[in-house]
């Protein structure tokens, strides 16, 4: 039997937990399903209790204790994170230990921390969002993806917050692993979808505001489940009993985009979910999510994504290691 492969996740003071916890438990059950798949260790710059951001967390080891080779170098994220960039005793650590890796990942803001040990000089990275314009602030050199999941630069691997770091985590162990492994540890952690990192940050739902007003807020939910209907201004804006006018302005102030925007995202989302996720021909795709032909489709995917409805189930189905 092979040896599992060593994945080392680095935590500090302020640490988001699940920056942590997420990846360690898509490496814990890949190697459930495939043996011996991975150990996982949590490191800090001291032994004993790291208190993240909700709850205490049990290092495995400090960085002094951590020694020999590392086949995934991880680091988390969390509020803490500019203050542990500055600790530099932890940021030499990582610096040394990413000589002994076979690849360095960092999920969230983790990545100030690869900036603070020289590891993000001249690549292409991401983080969290809201701290996409303080990375690329503080290193000029480095190329930031705002709306990247993921971002692969050779043996760097960057995430944006929280939850991405489990997508990140979900392309590696498809990587070592295979497809399979990869999906099966999705379906026991009862993962929606495994996202591909080209995939945007934001979600319709999330993109988009909220709306203030009751029939809009109403009428937001309606649409997501009703995708195949018609979403003209006309319909919906009888659905809200508005006028026409009216709707389109309320709308537009109140989610911060017009109702024809807000229905083709909607519908370009749940497209890509079921290109992703199955086998449905793209024409049943287009049909069911209402936009009635494949070639209404494949613009919607242009604007959104940059890319065609095939082109993206088939990056979506090929290895992240490409």
């Amino acid at each position: 039997m092979s040896q599992p492969r060593r994945v080392v996740i680095v935590i500090f003071p302020g640490v988001q937990p699940i920056d942590a916890i997420g990846p360690a438990e898509v490496f814990r059950t890949a190697a459930r399903i495939d043996p011996p798949g991975y150990t996982v260790e949590l490191v800090a710059t001291n032994p004993g209790t790291v208190r993240s951001t909700t709850v205490g967390l049990a290092v495995d080891h400090s960085i002094a204790g951590c020694r020999g080779p590392i086949d995934t170098l991880i680091v988390a994220g969390g509020t803490g994170t500019l203050k542990a960039a500055e600790n530099p005793r932890l940021v030499s650590w990582v610096r040394s230990a990413a000589k002994r890796s076979r690849r360095v990942c960092s999920v969230c803001t983790g990545a100030f921390i690869l900036g603070a040990a020289g590891l993000l000089e001249g690549r292409h990275v991401t983080t969290h969002w809201a701290s996409c314009d303080l990375l690329a602030d503080q290193y000029p050199s480095v190329t930031v993806e705002p709306d990247q999941i993921y971002v692969r630069d050779g043996d760097l691997y960057t995430s944006a917050g929280v939850t991405a770091g489990m997508d990140l985590a979900l392309a590696l162990v498809e990587q070592d692993l295979g497809r399979a492994t990869a999906l099966e540890a999705a379906r026991w952690l009862v993962v929606f979808v495994k996202r591909p990192g080209g995939q945007s940050q934001f979600s319709a739902q999330l993109a988009a505001q909220t709306a203030e007003r009751e029939p809009l807020r109403d009428l937001q939910d309606w649409i997501a489940g009703n995708l195949g209907a018609d979403l003209s201004v006309p319909a919906l804006a009888a659905r809200a009993h508005m006028s026409e006018r009216n709707f389109a302005r309320a709308f537009r102030k109140e989610l911060g985009m017009t109702p024809a925007a807000y229905v083709e995202s909607a519908r370009v989302e749940a497209a890509r979910i079921a290109l992703e996720s199955g086998d449905t021909p793209v024409e049943a795709v287009a049909r069911g999510n209402g936009f009635g032909t494949v070639e209404t489709m494949r613009r919607a995917f242009h604007r959104r994504l940059g890319v065609g409805p095939a082109d993206y189930r088939a990056r979506f189905k090929s290895t992240q290691a490409a």
